[in-house]
């Protein structure tokens, strides 16, 4: 069994070999796929999945906490599988690209910041939007 699947029988979420398909899908993921991506590489393995029950599926995931779901200004939501460790992303606007990174130096601005101004902080994200410097 893969992690997110294995994380959906951890919640107590009936597992359907449709579901199942689509938590190892996601979970061979090494990009941010939106779901028409997710239903192209489920359909590859299952040719009776359709649309509809991915929309439901990542919904579900969602909503359990098991994925996490990303809006980075290209009009499509994109997924990656929730995790403990913190990371931000890099979004190449020439290729729609997503780069995760972790950057230390930053964490610990965000932190002064909140704290600076009265806070402690509990959650952020950060997206960075950028073009190629090789780009003419």
């Amino acid at each position: 069994m893969d992690r997110i699947e294995n994380l959906c029988i951890e919640k107590g979420m009936r597992m359907t070999e449709q579901r199942r398909v689509i938590a190892r899908v996601l979970s061979a993921a090494h990009d941010h796929p939106d779901v028409e991506e997710l239903y192209r590489r489920s359909h590859e393995v299952d040719p009776h999945i359709s649309i509809a029950t991915v929309y439901r599926t990542v919904r579900l995931f969602e909503e359990a906490g098991i994925i996490a779901r990303h809006d980075f200004r290209d009009g499509r939501s994109r997924y990656e599988e929730a995790t403990e460790v913190h990371h931000d992303h890099l979004i190449d606007m020439k290729t729609g690209r997503v780069v995760e990174f972790v950057d230390e130096e930053i964490e610990a601005l965000q932190e002064a910041i909140a704290r600076k101004l009265g806070y402690k902080l509990v959650d952020h994200r950060l997206e960075l939007y950028g073009m190629p410097l090789d780009d003419k």
